[in-house]
């Protein structure tokens, strides 16, 4: 593991900790899939697409994992269990943790080994990204939870503190 890769771990299991947390502080299953007039994706579509993303990038495609991604399924899905939302995001922690276990310093000074969209971002930067693209995917789910159930309950779970939590 690369001292980058060391570093970004706890940062990615803090936020997706985070993530599971405000998807089980949903009331129920049904507001989880709820959403706001004007914004087409759910807490339950913002979850999955953050859990496919890294299964894909990190886990299949660094960690070697298998994953097969579906992305369309990830915001055209409409109901399921909380449960299940946050199995895929515990299945997206472990493949972090192999993605980022498999970083060589070589690979990461190269493009990253997948096309992402039309272009081959650095992999280094590629990683940061998907580190914010978690931190903001999160603040969207908290905040349409706080919206939607007029909870302003925290899920907690974005100290610095909480990066040196245990695995």
């Amino acid at each position: 593991m690369t001292p980058l890769a060391a570093d970004l771990l706890p940062i990615f299991r803090r936020d997706l900790r985070c993530l599971m947390r405000e998807v089980a502080l949903f009331p129920d299953d049904e507001s989880l899939w709820r959403t706001l007039p004007g914004l087409a994706n759910s807490a339950g579509n913002v979850a999955l697409h953050v859990a496919g993303n890294l299964q894909h990038f990190l886990g299949a495609v660094l960690g070697a994992t298998g994953y097969l991604r579906q992305r369309e399924r990830e915001f055209a899905q409409r109901e399921g269990s909380r449960a299940s939302v946050i199995a895929e995001l515990e299945a997206a922690l472990s493949a972090v943790a192999a993605g980022l276990a498999a970083l060589t310093p070589e690979v990461q000074a190269a493009p990253f080994p997948a096309p992402v969209g039309p272009h081959r971002p650095a992999t280094g930067i590629f990683l940061v990204h998907l580190a914010t693209h978690l931190a903001f995917h999160l603040g969207q789910a908290g905040y349409l939870r706080r919206a939607l159930t007029g909870h302003a309950a925290s899920a907690g779970g974005r100290s610095l503190a909480d990066l040196w939590e245990t695995p």
